[in-house]
């Protein structure tokens, strides 16, 4: 695939918490995400995963503000919000509005992302939702 191909598919990647009948048609069967506290491996844990943040930020949108790629690789800068108006690992839903960025870098291979490195602040989302003190609060 070209650097171009594997940009558009790291972009549509994002599609996928909106749609997640597009995880088959972007990931390959086996893929894995390396997320910052845990691997998600496979399209059942990928929905899973999905699923306890849509219901926690029912109005989570993605923004993807950058892609660049190279070889087999493609990166995106993305920025999520959404309002926090259900129960999230424990935390009862506060209305609070959250935003955090991140990147990814996408390994692709056959017309298919296979693996997924993602960065971002986990803590600063606890944070942004009342079940962490931030510095501030302190």
């Amino acid at each position: 695939m070209s650097a171009e191909d594997n940009k558009t598919l790291a972009r549509r990647s994002w599609e996928v918490t909106d749609n997640l009948d597009l995880l088959d048609e972007v990931y390959a069967a086996d893929f894995v995400w390396h997320e910052p506290d845990q691997d998600i491996q496979g399209s059942e844990e990928a929905r899973q995963f999905i699923n306890m943040y849509k219901s926690a930020f029912p109005d989570l949108r993605v923004t993807v503000e950058d892609v660049l790629a190279e070889g087999d690789q493609a990166v995106t800068r993305w920025t999520i919000r959404g309002t926090h108006r259900g129960d999230l690992m424990g935390t009862a839903p506060t209305e609070r509005k959250i935003e955090f960025k991140g990147i990814s870098i996408h390994r692709i291979e056959g017309g298919k992302i296979v693996e997924e490195w993602n960065g971002y602040d986990t803590l600063g989302v606890m944070q942004q939702i009342g079940a962490v003190p931030s510095p501030e609060q302190n």
